[in-house]
């Protein structure tokens, strides 16, 4: 007999004996009980199975003579053997059988309906421990099952769930189904191959799954541990326990180490405190209890002791009493306040009487006064049963749903053993019954601040992870061969940032906002478009501006000195024709600068396009002007008769015209308009014009560069005309500043981004129409403003002779 389980028989009885006393529950009918012990074999569970359906000292299957001691029900066994070895049997007799013990495979193996389980449905401890593991980040776990059809259970339907949600185990234990003394050989052999697994293990945290006996399992680790041949290195493990477990210890490991129970988490079935049951506990002894025939063999255990009247001769132990106090036992021989194990028997009594109180309340026959309980209403129980509900003396609602599994919760308790061997139990949380709809972490409570973890860990949380955490601005990348849980952190790459610890994948941010540089979170992006605020935008607009009035100030000279012979050169229209555009196009630079709207997005380009192209092809028709003129000078030459004002208009005319026909496709089938870049500057949300078509853009700046160097062919082969007035030298150089200055703005615009590109167009504006205005009109007001002497018709007439003559 495991010494702590005496208490589970105190239990039964402490029940019996309050409802004997009751009243108001089966009145004049007294409660009785009888005890077995299944010893965890079949054989003597089958025996006493038989025993309780036969009459006293008759064992006599199916035949019972005994009219007074009726049997209602039977409660047990702990483990799920013992139940279903005595199911096996009850299922004929339809006698109802509670348990307060719980394996899954009792459903599976389909016993009848004699099944009340007086323990909770174990889906929901299931998720309380997996609750438990994510609220500590404990992913790197051990397991331990025993091996049996509930261990392959377990590992086939509860940890593939774990598994789903992110915990991974480091290995996968077996227990030995019993550990009894006569299984030492084998107990020590596979007690080393699991220690070994443990100390070795990166994990900290183990569960354990199994029957009632699997703590002494556990004991027999630490037992181990203390071998002069183990020269592994004592690590502290923080232990998870099933509610089936109990702290219990066998006789023969009294003086062993109880340090691996110690900071240990466990789960047991809600209870609460019973009056009266500690009192009643406390008066026992064997001097005054009738009718147990446990009390002397666990006393004699629990107090290594023996009775005198049980040896004859020589006595090497202590002599037992009978005074010896129960609450001086360690707690994993006995405790004094009820265990859930205990509580759960005690309900089961209360539930088989309430449900028989209720069938004989509707149905019975009375002889005298005294209610007889008859055989043929046995089975008849099963129906109370199902639907039976009461508050027990603790006023604990008892109920069972409709698996007939108790309705209740779950309590986390920490143990706590001291160094003298005392035993404490703190409870740190619950798994409440939850709504089967809620998550089950919903139903999950821990207070972190009450556990007492094991001494190893100095009262710190425990960590117990394959890998360290992947910080911010790093993702997981699994190892390859190895569990979910072990990774490598990679830092994210060029883009994607990840804000949280442990992430499997960085992600990108959302189009309005950008990475930081450490890669964990997203800044918003700044709005950025050119403008006059900004010192590049104000410096722009000043040039623009300055060139515009130089421009202007050069129109005047040419106004007022519109007679002299300078002006009047190379056809004065054009003069003022070409001046006016180039004004145009400096102040159509202001166009690119402030927040892109329709207007400005619509006449940007085609402004710019249709203006420089006026002003090109002013400077084209102006180097016709001289070559021609300078063969008309010819004797007998027939291009007399095309110098003239209407050749050059035409050519202005028609050459802008073609342009002008490009915009108004170019705004008819794809005009531009206000856009919005997010992806060109990574830390920017540029305010942009769309093209709408770029082939038409680009046709614009193909066909001005077309005439530019149509002009500067021309002006090229015309510069050594010898004239007083020739203005084809000075064209030349306008037209390669301006060529030079467009051909640098193509890789220019393709290799800036956001506002600066708007920049580089104003810029190559900017440079290219003051590289025409200075280069043409500079030496020309140089002589009407500075030499005036060599403005006189004279000189010209002087100069074309000379060409003549040449």
């Amino acid at each position: 007999m495991v010494p702590k389980n005496y208490q589970h028989m105190l239990a039964l009885e402490f029940a019996v004996k309050e409802i004997n006393e009751d009243p108001e529950i089966l009145p004049n009918v007294t409660l009785g009980f009888q005890i077995y012990d299944s010893y965890f074999s079949a054989k003597p569970t089958y025996h006493a199975t038989m025993q309780l359906m036969s009459s006293p000292k008759v064992l006599v299957p199916n035949f019972k003579c005994d009219v007074q001691n009726n049997l209602l029900a039977i409660i047990g066994g702990l483990d799920s053997e013992t139940s279903l070895d005595v199911a096996a049997m009850l299922g004929i007799y339809k006698i109802p059988q509670l348990l307060y013990g719980f394996a899954p495979l009792m459903k599976g193996t389909n016993p009848g309906p004699s099944f009340y389980q007086m323990y909770p449905n174990e889906a929901l401890q299931h998720a309380g421990i997996l609750s438990l593991l994510l609220h500590f980040r404990w992913t790197w776990i051990g397991v331990i099952l025993t091996d049996d059809d509930l261990g392959e259970s377990i590992e086939r339907t509860v940890l593939p769930q774990f598994s789903k949600h992110g915990i991974c185990f480091a290995f996968i234990g077996r227990s030995p189904k019993s550990v009894f003394i006569t299984d030492y050989q084998d107990m020590v052999q596979h007690g080393l191959k699991i220690y070994d697994k443990i100390m070795n293990s990166k994990a900290n945290v183990f569960v354990a799954f199994g029957h009632s006996y699997l703590m002494n399992f556990l004991r027999w680790l630490a037992y181990v541990s203390y071998w002069p041949s183990i020269t592994w290195k004592t690590k502290g493990k923080v232990w998870i326990l099933t509610a089936q477990m109990d702290f219990t210890s066998y006789v023969y490991q009294r003086a062993w180490d109880t340090d691996i129970a110690h900071g240990s988490l466990t789960f047991t079935i809600h209870s609460s405190h019973l009056p009266g049951f500690q009192k009643f506990v406390e008066n026992r002894s064997p001097s005054n209890t009738k009718g147990d025939g446990f009390i002397w063999n666990f006393w004699r255990d629990a107090f290594k002791c023996v009775f005198p009247n049980q040896v004859q001769g020589e006595v090497m132990e202590a002599i037992c009493t009978g005074q010896e106090k129960l609450e001086s036992l360690p707690g994993f021989f006995f405790e004094m306040s009820m265990t859930s194990h205990s509580y759960s028997i005690y309900n089961a009594v209360y539930a088989v009487a309430h449900a028989t109180h209720a069938m004989h309340q509707t149905k019975h026959r009375t002889v005298g006064k005294r209610l007889t309980l008859l055989d043929q209403n046995q089975w008849q129980l099963h129906n109370f049963l199902r639907n039976v509900e009461f508050n027990n003396s603790a006023g604990g609602k008892i109920s069972l749903n409709k698996n007939r599994e108790l309705i209740a919760g779950f309590d986390i308790e920490n143990w706590i053993i001291s160094s003298n061997q005392s035993f404490h139990r703190v409870k740190v949380g619950r798994m409440d019954h939850q709504n089967p709809h809620a998550h089950f972490q919903q139903a999950f409570t821990i207070n972190d601040q009450d556990i007492t973890w094991p001494h190893w860990f100095n009262q710190t949380q425990p960590n117990s992870v394959c890998s360290k955490n992947c910080h911010p601005g790093y993702s997981k990348r699994v190892k390859e061969g190895k569990p979910f849980c072990c990774y490598d952190c990679m830092s994210c790459p060029y883009g994607k940032i990840s804000a949280q610890k442990d992430l499997d994948d960085c992600y990108k941010c959302s189009d309005e906002k950008y990475p930081s540089k450490k890669k964990d979170w997203c800044i918003p992006k700044n709005i950025s478009f050119l403008s006059y605020e900004e010192p590049l935008g104000m410096s722009l607009a000043f040039f623009a501006l300055s060139f515009s009035l130089i421009t202007s100030l050069i129109l005047r000279i040419f106004k007022k000195f519109q007679s002299t012979p300078i002006v009047k050169a190379n056809n004065r229209n054009l003069t003022y024709i070409l001046l006016i555009s180039l004004l145009l196009c400096f102040l159509c630079a202001l166009l690119f600068i402030g927040r892109p709207d329709n207007v400005t997005c619509l006449l940007r380009q085609t402004a710019f396009g249709i203006i420089f192209s006026v002003a090109i092809s002013c400077v084209l028709a102006k180097t016709n002007t001289v070559v021609l003129a300078f063969m008309a000078t010819r004797p007998g030459s027939r291009m007399r008769k095309w110098v003239h004002r209407s050749l050059a208009n035409s050519t202005v005319f028609s050459c802008s015209l073609i342009q002008a026909g490009i915009c108004a496709f170019w705004l008819v089938m794809s005009p531009p308009f206000p856009d919005v870049d997010m992806h060109s500057v990574t830390e920017e949300i540029v305010l942009e014009c769309n093209e709408g078509s770029v082939t038409l853009f680009y046709c614009v700046l193909g066909y001005m560069g077309f005439l530019a160097l149509l002009s500067f062919t021309v002006a090229f082969f015309a510069r050594k005309l010898p004239d007083a007035f020739n203005e084809a030298k000075f064209i030349t150089f306008s037209m390669l500043v301006f060529c030079s200055v467009w051909l640098s703005f193509i890789p220019a615009y393709m290799s800036t981004k956001g506002k600066y590109m708007v920049a580089v167009e104003i810029f190559s504006i900017l440079a290219s129409s003051a590289g025409l205005m200075s280069l043409i009109f500079f030496p020309k007001c140089f002589i009407i403003l500075l030499r005036p002497e060599l403005n006189k018709k004279g000189i010209l007439i002087r100069g074309k002779t000379q060409s003549g003559q040449m």
